[in-house]
């Protein structure tokens, strides 16, 4: 890994798979077994595309581990990603940050990183403030509408903003 690039951290339920249907939702060819997710078919295959175009090194930051690597990769046309790997902690913590958010800044190990997740709150925002020495982005994608535009242009002019991200 460049340890010089800056980090992509990706969720994927209500980031890549929103909860809503997209506007002219398409039906994806199917490429393999749906895992039990009826809602494969809302995921954007040009999604991998926009992310790679980033320039950044992407990683699953998501409950799924390793199968979203062997479900949404190839749907996605991306390759095998980095899996961030979860505690086995079953308690959320209660109005402080996101479950996520201290195992993705120990994960980071002080490189730049970009947080796309649906549950990032200002409270997450803070935390990585605090104890994350790099710049960072913790950016909530709108989980009914998934991964759009607009968050890749906010992404985009935070990469492009002063300073060491990629």
């Amino acid at each position: 890994m460049d340890p010089g690039r800056c980090l992509l951290f990706l969720d994927v339920d209500g980031t890549l798979i929103p909860f809503a249907d997209r506007p002219g939702d398409r039906p994806l060819t199917p490429t393999g077994p749906d895992h039990g997710n009826p809602l494969l078919h809302r995921l954007d295959p040009d999604d991998g595309d926009r992310l790679t175009a980033l320039g950044c090194r992407l990683v699953w930051a998501t409950t799924w581990l390793d199968d979203a690597n062997e479900v949404l990769a190839h749907r996605l046309g991306l390759p095998a990603l980095p899996v961030v790997t979860w505690p086995d902690d079953d308690e959320q913590p209660v109005g402080g940050p996101h479950w996520k958010t201290t195992h993705l800044v120990r994960w980071a190990a002080g490189r730049p990183f970009v947080w796309l997740d649906d549950e990032i709150t200002d409270a997450d925002r803070r935390w990585i403030a605090r104890h994350h020495r790099a710049r960072a982005l913790a950016h909530r994608v709108d989980p009914s509408t998934g991964l759009t535009e607009t968050d890749l242009a906010v992404v985009r002019r935070w990469l492009d903003a002063p300073g060491p991200v990629a």
